[in-house]
Parts: C-alpha cells; structure tokens; sequence
C-alpha cells in the first residue's frame, strides 16, 4: 500500500504583507514618495532573502532576523557589507513593517523586539591645515567695508572657535578689545568668555575704525557684523560670505562656516591646548564632545609623520 505523500503547509509570501505595509504608509501615514521607495527596496531584498531560505514572513523569529542582519552587515555571498547608516536605516524599516504586521494582529510576537540597530560611528569633520586656514584667510583683500568685514569675521571664526549663530548674534558691546575677550552666546543662551586673538583684533579694529561705519551709515545697528544695507547679517548672509571666499582659494567642497570651528578646536589640541580649555571656549556641555578632536588631531599627526618620516613608509 502506497504511503501517501505529506503535504508541505504553505509558506506565506512576504509581497502582498508589504504592498499592505505601503498602502498603509502613502495613505494613512502620507509618507514621501523617496521614503516609500526606500522601504519598498529594502523589503524586497528582506523578502527575497526570506524565500532563499523557504522562510514563512509570518513566522519569522528573532534568529532569523539576526541572521538577516548580520548577512548584511558582512557581506552575503557576492554582495558587499552595508555601510553602517544603510543598516540602521533597514533596521528601522523592518521594525516598523513587524509593528505593523502584530497591529493587524497577522502575528503575535514582535521578532524585533529586541533586535538593536548599529550604532553610526561618528563622521570626523572636515578640518583645514593651516596653509588652507591662510590661504582663506588672505582672499578678502583691500580697502573697501566689505572687505574690511569679511576679513574680521573670517578671523574672528576662526580665532575664536565660534558657531554661524553666535558669529551673527555678537552686538558691539560683546566685544572688548582691550581686554582681548567676546562674549559669545551659544546654545541654551549660555554665555562664555572667549580670548580674541591678535590676528583677529588687528582685523576687527580696522572693520570697526574704516568698514563698519560707511556699511552702517545713519542706521542704529548694534549688531557687530552688518550687511550692506547696515542690518545685522544673517546666518545666510554669512554662509555666502565664507563659502565666496572659499571658492576663491579652491577650497569650496571642503567649507561650510563650522568648518573653521572644527579647524579651531583641532589646531589648539594640536598645539598643547588642554582638553578642559578646549572645551570651555567652543562652549560644550559634555566634555565627551570635544574629545571628537583629539581623534582629528591625532590623525593629522599621523599624516604629518607618515609623510615627512624617511623611514616609515616601506621597509626602509
């Protein structure tokens, strides 16, 4: 007598769960057509990886989903490792697409309940040498206010470690030239004291004896840095000025106005200031922050000697 073949119980599909998914995100939820493209991506690479293993989308554990994961975070057979913000960011979509399935009561146990997304490693910010850090700073030559201003504010940025906001929210009675020291408000409104340095003194009292006053003219501005009609100059403002002149010194794609602060921060590490100085004139809260420029300082040194020791490259 013929023993009759078991039947396989069916594996559910994962398509049509996530066609419901992205209904649910574009009408219910009104996500963007970029972000409902990236989810729709990344769960069809999860779903195809699923039908690999002849995986049920309805009965996936915690394993399973690790094991999807790490796949990913290694590399799965011919396809490279993913960068660490494209699986934070699939780790993201596959928990809200679970969420999503247990609120339409189709499964009961969240597989990523406990599932931990990678943390992001902290990007370096751009720093410049200090042959870049002069070379943007000669490009406002002359006589003219403008001139004169663009001079004093790169200076001061770059002398003082200031933020875009707190560079545009100096008024003239922040300043004390004769002591040497800014007032710089930062954020949370906090104050602090930072020490100007002589380049950028020198610069601020021939802004304020030749530039300020023609810019100004009959207007009662107490903002310390004006536009051409005489107001306070905005953050905007600002932007344009330091990225025109980072274009004239062929430095455009590695400038924003923060990138002098970092420039800053990384210089005076760089040159034997203490940690705790650093840290109170770039007005941070949490030491752990500036301690982000001890990693750039060391890596410039690294460069430094890598390119000027006879005997470290090769094997001598």
């Amino acid at each position: 007598m013929a023993v009759a073949d078991k039947k396989v119980p069916a594996v559910t599909a994962v398509e049509p769960l996530v066609l419901d998914f992205l209904a649910y995100l574009e009408y219910e939820r009104g996500l963007s057509r970029n972000t409902l493209d990236a989810y729709r991506s990344d769960l069809l690479q999860y779903g195809a990886w699923l039908k690999g293993r002849e995986l049920d989308a309805l009965a996936i554990t915690h394993s399973d989903l690790s094991d999807f994961l790490s796949a990913l975070a290694t590399g799965d057979g011919d396809k490279p490792a993913v960068a660490p913000a494209t699986l934070q960011r699939k780790v993201a979509c596959l928990r809200s697409f679970h969420r999503h399935l247990r609120r339409s009561e189709l499964i009961f146990d969240d597989p990523t309940a406990h599932i931990k997304a990678p943390r992001q490693g902290k990007r370096l910010p751009k720093v410049l040498s200090r042959d870049e850090v002069a070379l943007l700073l000669e490009q406002p030559t002359g006589t003219e206010p403008v001139a004169l201003r663009d001079r004093a504010l790169l200076e001061l940025m770059y002398a003082c470690g200031l933020r875009a906001s707190e560079a545009t929210g100096l008024d003239l009675q922040d300043l004390d030239l004769e002591a040497g020291v800014l007032r710089a408000r930062g954020k949370g409104a906090k104050e602090r004291i930072v020490p100007v340095g002589g380049a950028a003194a020198r610069a601020l009292v021939a802004y304020l004896r030749r530039g300020r006053s023609p810019l100004v003219g009959l207007r009662h501005e107490s903002a310390l840095f004006v536009n051409q009609r005489g107001q306070g100059l905005t953050r905007q403002g600002l932007y344009k000025i330091v990225q025109r002149h980072a274009r004239t010194a062929g430095l455009a794609s590695r400038m924003s106005p923060h990138t002098l602060r970092h420039t800053f921060a990384t210089h005076l590490l760089a040159g034997g200031c203490d940690l705790r100085s650093v840290q109170e004139m770039l007005g941070h809260a949490d030491i752990a922050t500036t301690q982000l420029y001890t990693h750039l300082s060391t890596e410039r040194l690294r460069d430094v000697y890598f390119d000027a020791h006879p005997r470290a490259q090769g094997s001598g």
